[in-house]
């Protein structure tokens, strides 16, 4: 087997893969299964404690990308501080619409999750399942700000909650 075409991705680089959010890229190996040899980005979720091992020719296939550009980041936190929109359908009609939107990989989809399900202290109480899902959205664009911006998870996520929190003013 051929070496992947010098791929966009190299060892230590930041990836954001759809259903686990930003893991970085520890090393590409070459692994036999079923007697065919695969090259595999091996990628580590420190925060998870989990290795994902993902073939250098389907990455892109199953929506693996480089992290966001500082101008998608101010996108994101320019969506926060919109209003909620919040469809009338059903709770878990809108709950699977979410979930697709976290599990997209898309950031602009995530802050829209963040915006609609984010409540002030003065709003109703969050079910438990709203919760879990803004939960996950929350930590995924918190995750992926503090990697853009080099920073640590408390400095992303004291940004993103001061944006939130001007919205609620």
């Amino acid at each position: 087997m051929t070496k992947a075409k010098s791929s966009e991705f190299r060892p230590n680089d930041y990836v954001v893969y759809p259903a686990h959010g930003v893991g970085q890229i520890v090393s590409i190996e070459e692994q036999e299964i079923a007697g065919m040899t695969l090259e595999l980005f091996v990628i580590s979720f420190e925060k998870d404690k989990m290795t994902l091992r993902v073939p250098t020719n389907k990455a892109t296939e199953v929506g693996m990308r480089s992290l966001s550009t500082p101008d998608v980041i101010g996108q994101a936190l320019t969506i926060l501080k919109g209003k909620a929109k919040v469809k009338k359908a059903m709770w878990s009609r809108r709950a699977q619409e979410y979930e697709q939107k976290i599990n997209s990989g898309d950031l602009i989809a995530i802050a829209e999750v963040v915006r609609d399900l984010h409540r002030a202290d003065d709003q109703r109480e969050q079910s438990y399942s709203e919760r879990q899902l803004y939960e996950a959205a929350l930590e995924r664009l918190t995750r992926e700000v503090a990697a853009v911006g080099g920073t640590g998870e408390d400095d992303a996520q004291q940004k993103v909650d001061e944006v939130l929190l001007s919205r609620a003013a």
